[in-house]
């Protein structure tokens, strides 16, 4: 497994995926969770057949070591691991996707390093910590109730992990899983055993708390950004993202329906018809 020197010296591994070559703007994917190991993204609907992807592992996550000190961890400074990732591979600029929490490294790298962003494919962003609009989630969930196993999976994540270590971190995520998805097939299921979470790495993710003024720094991305967006996601909701993508000054955003908080896993068409034409140019 390939590993690149962050500036603080350590050594933080990726993964290389795919046969595509990305032309001279190399595709960087970062998992969300936050802290998941990136298995769970698979290879994004075939993704992988069209483009070369690289795929970190964040500090504390797969086979990176746990950051000394927390802060280093958080989403706000492994932006600077980022900018050490992409002098490592030797190019001008980088697309960079997100997906979920990794959605929020994608921004912190945006607006640090505007210049050597080629695009932004963000992927069922978070967005109530950038954006004034009202939470739509509510709406969503009401939609749902009724379904055995969706109620089942509002409990446990209304009342959280059962202990503090990774073990019940995990089993937890298994019992909210079914909230995540629009339907609960064998698809579904399958899906969400891939992927371990790691407590710690979790929580220095969110140690650091970004700027105040970050919501207004995003006007300085003029690179072209593509949000997608469930149209059944519980999670996140639906006018959040789509205010997150008018921040951008080139934002678009795509609703894709009947689909929750993974959009390759729940609507692999639809999803990698929007990816495709946004990332073929970079190609």
């Amino acid at each position: 497994m390939p590993t690149y020197a962050a500036a603080d010296g350590v050594l933080l591994h990726y993964d290389l995926l795919g046969s595509g070559t990305s032309g001279g703007c190399p595709i960087v994917v970062l998992a969300g969770g936050a802290a998941r190991h990136p298995g769970y993204l698979g290879d994004l609907a075939g993704l992988t057949f069209a483009h070369r992807l690289v795929m970190p592992h964040l500090r504390g996550v797969g086979r990176s070591p746990a950051p000394t000190l927390a802060d280093k961890g958080s989403f706000w400074r492994q932006a600077a691991d980022l900018e050490s990732l992409r002098n490592h591979l030797g190019v001008e600029r980088i697309v960079v996707v997100g997906h979920s929490a990794g959605t929020r490294l994608a921004i912190a790298y945006a607006v640090q390093y505007p210049q050597h962003v080629a695009g932004l494919l963000l992927i069922t962003p978070p967005a109530t910590y950038l954006v004034d609009e009202p939470s739509d989630v509510d709406a969503l969930l009401d939609a749902r109730r009724g379904e055995p196993e969706f109620d089942a999976a509002l409990v446990a994540l209304s009342a959280g992990p059962a202990g503090t270590d990774d073990d019940s971190l995990n089993t937890w995520q298994q019992l909210v899983a079914p909230a995540g998805y629009a339907t609960w097939s064998a698809v579904e299921r399958a899906h969400a055993q891939v992927g371990r979470w790691d407590r710690a790495a979790a929580e220095a993710f969110f140690s650091v708390d970004p700027p105040r003024d970050l919501a207004d720094r995003i006007g300085s991305v003029t690179a072209p950004v593509l949000v997608l967006a469930g149209a059944a996601d519980c999670f996140t909701g639906v006018a959040p993202v789509l205010a997150l993508a008018d921040l951008f000054p080139n934002g678009d955003a795509v609703v894709l329906d009947r689909c929750g908080h993974y959009p390759w896993v729940e609507q692999p068409a639809a999803f990698r018809s929007a990816a495709d034409r946004f990332l073929d140019p970079f190609d």
